[in-house]
C-alpha cells in the first residue's frame, strides 16, 4: 500500500520547503496494449528549502530509472526507499527531476486503465485522494504543499485528454513507449493541492457548452463547459440537463460566496469502475458513471446527481481554493460540501426537496457511524494517511453537515454566510485549520462560537431527545409530567436549536398535518427542558387534530436520535405514511428505523408496518429508503425462523403495489427493483420474474432494462430456477458494461457448491477490477446460511493476508464484503451475543492481531460492532 506519511512527518516537511511548481510527464502511448502493466512518468519539481535540510518525496512506483537533484545524478540504490525518495543536501532553490514507471491500476486508485466489454477500447482516468497522486508521479503528497503544476500527456492517435488546466493543444511525438503518440499540453494550474490534480485520457465522447453571467463584481465573465463519457454512454448522457445544473450552480455560488469561480474552464467527466460518487478535481470533476443512467432512472437518482454536482462545485471553494492544512480538518470541506449540495438544490434548482433525502438517507448514515465504539469527533484526530482513508465516513460528511445545519439555526443564515464570504477573502490559496473558520465565525456573529465548537466538533456520539408528553409515564399521576417535556441523554450534553410539531389527522379525515409548531432551545443541562404550553395544548385539547402526536425536531434542525415516548411512538407508528409535508415524514420515518436499531420496536414488526402502509409512498427517495431499511430488518434483525413468513408479505406487498402502480411511474420502477432484489431470497417467486423475464407477462410502463433484467435474472438464478447457459445467453445479447457486471453477479449467485466455490476462487484470485469484485461478493453472498458457514473459517484465516498483499480500496472490498453474514439466532440467552460463533472469532481475531494496521482494525471492530446488534436483535425477538 505504500508508505502511510504522518502528521508529524508533514509538519516537519511543510517548515523545510515551499514547492513552486512541478512539469509532469505521463506517457500512456502504450495504453492499448493489454500487455503494458506500466507507464512512464517524468516530473521536474522547483523547491525552496533549508539550506542543508533533508527531506523526501513520494513515488508509489514500478521502478525508478533516474533521480537527478540540482543538476547531480544521485544513485537510485541508495536514495530509493519503498515509497519514498530522500534527498539530501538540499539548498535554498532546488530542482529535483525524477523518471520512472508506475503501474496502471484496475482498483480505482491512482492511474485507473478501463477496458470496455463493448467495443473493447481502453479509457484512462486518474483519482487520487488522500494519497495517490504519488501512484502517478514523484510527489509532495500532502494538502499543504500547494504548487502550480504543468501536465503533459502522450497518448495513443485519435484520442482525446483532459486535465486540471485548458487543453493548448495537441503535436505527434516520437518520445513515448509507442511511436506516433501524441503529445497533449495543458496550461499551468493554480496554486493547488496534489490530491486534486487530475488526467482524463482516452476515445471519450466530448460535448461542449458555455456559461456566459457576472462575477460579484458585475463583470461579465464566460467559462467553458464540457461533459465527458464512454462513447458506448453517449446516449444516455443528459447533456441538457446537467448542462442546467452546471449553469444554475455557476449562477448561484458565486453571488452566495462573493468570490468568482477561480479555475477557469468547469468540465466534468463520467468514468467506469469509480471508487466514489464524485471528485472536486478544480476544472475537471470526475463522476462515477453510475450517474448516467441508459436503464432509466427515477426522480431520486436524478436529485441525487445534482445533490453531487452541487456538492461537488462547492468544493471549488471549500477544499479547492482554501484546502485544510492536514486530514484533520477534512471536515472543513467535506461537511460544508455535504451541507451545500443540499443548500444549493433548494435554493437554485427544481429539486426544492434535497433536505428530505438528507435528513432520511444521510443522516442515518451519521447516526449508524456515530454510534459504533470506532466512531470520532469531527475534528479529527488523524494521525497517518492510512487513517485519513478511513474518515472518508459518515461523520466527516453526513453528521459534520447535520451539525453545520445545527450551527446555521444557532448563529443565523446570513451570519454564517458572512463568515464563509469572508473565509474565502482571507484564506484564497491556501491552507487552514478549525481556529482560521472560527475566528471568521466570530467575527460574524455575537454567539459564544469556540463554547458551541467545544461541544459539537470535538465530541463523539448522538445526542438522544427523549419526549415525555402528559399521560405517557407509566408512573402515577403525581410522577407524571405536568406538560409536555424533552429530556436529553448526552456526554457532553449539547445545545439544541430545533423545533417540535404536533399532528393529527384532519377533521374531514383527510391527511395528517402540522397544527402546532414552535422552536425548542434545549440547553446543554442536566433535565427536562419543558416545551411550549401551545404544545401541551394542542396535544390534549384536539386542536392538532385526531390522535395527535408530537414529532421532535420535524423541520430538522439539529442532531439528535428523538425517542418519542411509547404512545407516541405508536401513532407515529400508525400514522407515519399519511403525514402530509414530505420532510416531516421524512423526519418520522428516520425516527421509527432508529427504534427499531436501538431495540424499542420489533423489527417484524417494522417489516409489517412497511408492508401494509408504506408501499404506496409517493416521494422516492422516502419510498427507496423505507424499502432498503425493511430489507436490512428482514434479513439482519428479525430471526431466520421468522423470515419466510414474513419476506413473503412483503413480497405480496411488493409485487400487489408494483402491479398497482401507475406505469411509468417512479413508483413502479422502485418496486421493481426492490421485489426483484427481495426475490432472491424465495424461490416461490421465480414463475412470475421467468413470465417477466420471457415476456409472457408484461406490466404496463415497466421496460425490462438491461439493470432490471439482470437483478431479476440474479433472483432466479440464487434460487435455483436458471442455468449456466441461460445466463451466457443473456449476456452474449448484452456485451455492456451493465451486463458484464450482471453476468458476473449472477454466475456467483448459483446455488450448487461449485458455483460457490468458484466464485471464490475468483474473489481471492487478485484478478478482477473493483468494480467486479463487488459484483462477485454480492452474488456469491446469496447463499443459505449452510453454505456460507462453509467459508467463515478461511475468512478470519486470510483477511490480514489479503490487507497486507492489496490495495486499501480491494482489501477494503474484500473484508467489508467476505465478512460473514450468516448471523443466525436459533434461540434466546443471557450469553448469545458473546457466545454467537460469529462475534467469538472476529473478538478473537481482533486479540490475536493486536499490531495488525489500524485501519484493518477499525473496519474489523465496526463488524463486530454490527454483528452484535445483529445477534442482539435477533435474540430480543426470539424473548418476546
Amino acid at each position: 500500500m505504500g508508505s502511510s506519511l504522518t502528521r508529524d512527518e508533514a509538519t516537519t516537511r511543510a517548515e523545510q520547503i515551499r514547492v513552486v511548481d512541478y512539469r509532469v510527464t505521463v506517457d500512456l502511448s502504450g495504453a492499448e496494449d493489454p500487455r503494458r502493466t506500466t507507464f512512464g512518468s517524468e516530473v521536474t519539481v522547483r523547491f525552496t528549502a533549508d539550506e542543508g535540510a533533508e527531506s523526501f518525496i513520494d513515488f508509489v512506483h514500478e521502478s525508478v530509472s533516474s533521480v537527478e537533484l540540482n543538476g547531480e545524478l544521485l544513485d537510485v540504490d541508495d536514495v530509493v526507499e519503498g515509497s519514498r525518495i530522500r534527498l539530501p543536501g538540499l539548498g535554498e532553490a532546488n530542482e529535483l527531476r525524477v523518471v520512472g514507471r508506475a503501474l496502471y491500476s484496475r482498483s480505482g486508485e491512482g492511474l485507473h486503465r478501463y477496458v470496455d466489454p463493448q467495443d473493447g477500447s481502453v479509457y484512462i482516468y486518474t483519482q487520487y485522494e488522500p494519497a495517490d497522486c504519488r501512484r502517478v508521479f514523484a510527489v509532495f503528497e500532502q494538502p499543504d504543499l500547494k504548487a502550480e503544476f504543468h501536465f503533459t500527456v502522450l497518448t495513443p492517435q485519435g484520442w482525446l485528454a483532459a486535465s486540471n488546466g485548458e487543453h493548448l493543444g495537441a503535436q505527434p511525438s516520437d518520445d513515448g513507449d509507442v511511436p506516433g503518440a501524441l503529445s497533449h499540453e495543458f496550461a499551468p494550474t493554480q496554486r493547488i493541492s496534489s490530491y486534486i490534480t487530475t488526467i482524463l485520457a482516452g476515445p471519450y465522447a466530448r460535448v461542449t457548452d458555455e456559461w456566459t453571467g457576472t462575477d460579484p463584481q458585475g463583470e461579465t465573465v464566460s467559462i467553458p463547459l464540457a461533459l465527458y463519457c464512454r462513447r458506448a454512454l453517449a446516449e444516455a448522457m443528459d447533456a441538457e440537463e446537467i448542462f442546467a445544473l452546471t449553469k444554475q450552480g455557476l449562477d448561484f455560488f458565486p453571488k452566495l460566496f462573493a468570490f468568482a469561480y477561480p479555475f477557469g474552464k468547469y468540465e466534468q467527466a463520467f468514468v467506469p469502475e469509480y471508487n466514489l460518487g464524485a471528485m472536486e478535481n478544480p476544472g475537471m470533476v470526475t463522476f462515477t458513471e453510475d450517474y448516467l443512467f441508459p436503464s432509466g432512472a427515477t426522480r431520486a437518482q436524478r436529485a441525487g446527481r445534482a445533490n453531487t454536482l452541487m456538492h461537488e462545485m462547492s468544493h471549488m471553494w471549500f477544499g479547492d481554493l482554501v484546502t485544510m492544512r492536514w486530514w484533520d480538518d477534512l471536515w472543513l470541506k467535506e461537511s460544508f460540501a455535504e451541507f451545500m449540495g443540499a443548500y444549493a438544490c433548494v435554493h437554485a434548482t427544481e429539486y426544492t426537496d434535497a433536505w428530505v433525502t438528507f435528513a432520511l438517507a444521510r443522516k442515518e448514515w451519521a447516526y449508524r457511524q456515530d454510534q459504533l465504539r470506532t466512531t470520532h469527533p469531527i475534528v479529527a484526530d488523524i494521525v497517518d494517511l492510512e487513517a485519513a482513508r478511513q474518515n472518508f465516513d459518515g461523520i466527516t460528511y453526513a453528521k459534520g453537515a447535520s451539525v453545520l445545519k445545527q450551527l446555521v439555526a444557532f448563529v443565523g443564515e446570513e451570519s454564517f454566510m458572512d463568515a464563509c464570504r469572508a473565509y474565502f477573502r482571507r484564506f484564497a490559496f491556501r491552507n487552514t485549520d478549525l481556529s482560521d473558520f472560527l475566528d471568521v465565525l466570530d467575527e460574524a456573529c455575537d454567539h459564544d462560537v469556540r463554547a458551541w465548537a467545544q461541544l459539537w466538533l470535538h465530541t463523539t456520539g448522538v445526542p438522544v431527545l427523549s419526549l415525555d408528553t402528559p399521560g405517557s409515564s407509566a408512573d402515577d399521576d403525581a410522577a407524571a409530567p405536568a406538560g409536555a417535556s424533552l429530556t436529553q441523554t448526552a456526554s457532553p450534553l449539547r445545545p439544541h436549536v430545533l423545533t417540535v410539531g404536533v399532528y393529527g389527522r384532519t377533521p374531514d379525515g383527510g391527511p395528517v398535518t402540522v397544527g402546532e409548531r414552535a422552536e425548542v432551545r434545549v440547553p446543554a443541562e442536566d433535565g427536562p427542558t419543558p416545551l411550549p404550553e401551545a404544545v401541551t395544548a394542542a396535544l390534549t385539547g384536539g386542536d392538532a387534530g385526531h390522535d395527535p402526536f408530537v414529532l421532535v425536531n420535524d423541520t430538522d434542525l439539529t442532531y439528535c436520535l428523538a425517542h418519542p415516548d411509547p404512545r407516541s411512538l405508536q401513532r407515529l407508528s400508525r400514522a407515519v405514511a399519511e403525514i402530509e409535508d414530505p420532510l416531516a415524514r421524512a423526519v418520522a420515518h428516520s425516527q421509527l428505523w432508529a427504534a427499531v436499531r436501538d431495540g424499542r420496536t420489533h423489527p417484524g414488526d417494522y417489516v409489517r408496518m412497511v408492508a401494509e402502509r408504506c408501499t404506496g409512498e409517493n416521494h422516492a427517495a422516502i419510498l427507496t429508503t423505507v424499502l432498503d431499511h425493511a430489507r436490512q430488518a428482514l434479513g439482519e434483525y428479525v430471526p431466520v425462523s421468522q423470515r419466510v413468513n414474513l419476506r413473503r408479505v412483503l413480497l405480496d406487498a411488493l409485487r400487489d403495489a408494483l402491479l398497482a402502480a401507475a406505469p411509468g411511474s417512479d413508483a413502479q420502477l422502485i418496486l421493481a427493483r426492490a421485489f426483484a432484489r427481495e426475490a432472491a431470497r424465495d424461490g416461490a417467486y421465480a414463475r412470475p420474474i421467468q413470465e417477466w423475464l420471457g415476456g409472457t407477462r408484461v406490466v404496463e410502463g415497466l421496460p425490462l432494462s438491461p439493470q432490471l433484467r439482470w437483478s431479476m435474472l440474479t433472483a432466479v438464478t440464487a434460487t435455483g430456477h436458471s442455468t449456466m447457459s441461460e445466463l451466457r445467453t443473456e449476456h452474449a445479447q448484452d456485451p455492456t458494461r451493465d451486463g458484464h457486471l450482471g453476468h458476473l453477479q449472477a454466475l456467483a449467485a448459483m446455488r450448487s457448491d461449485r458455483a460457490k466455490q468458484q466464485a471464490w476462487e475468483r474473489i481471492v484470485s487478485g484478478e478482477l477490477s473493483n468494480d467486479e469484485l463487488s459484483a462477485t461478493i454480492a452474488g456469491f453472498q446469496l447463499a443459505s446460511p449452510t453454505v456460507l458457514r462453509r467459508y467463515e473459517d478461511v475468512y478470519f484465516e486470510r483477511v490480514a493476508q489479503w490487507w497486507d498483499e492489496r490495495s486499501m480500496e480491494i482489501a477494503t472490498r474484500m473484508v467489508r464484503g467476505l465478512y460473514p453474514r450468516a448471523l443466525d439466532v436459533r434461540a434466546a440467552g443471557a450469553d448469545v451475543v458473546d457466545g454467537h460463533r460469529v462475534v467469538r472469532a472476529t473478538r478473537q481475531w481482533l486479540e490475536a492481531h493486536e499490531d495488525a494496521p489500524a485501519a484493518l482494525r477499525r473496519i474489523m471492530t465496526e463488524l463486530l460492532d454490527e454483528a452484535q446488534r445483529s445477534v442482539d436483535l435477533q435474540a430480543r425477538c426470539l424473548a418476546r
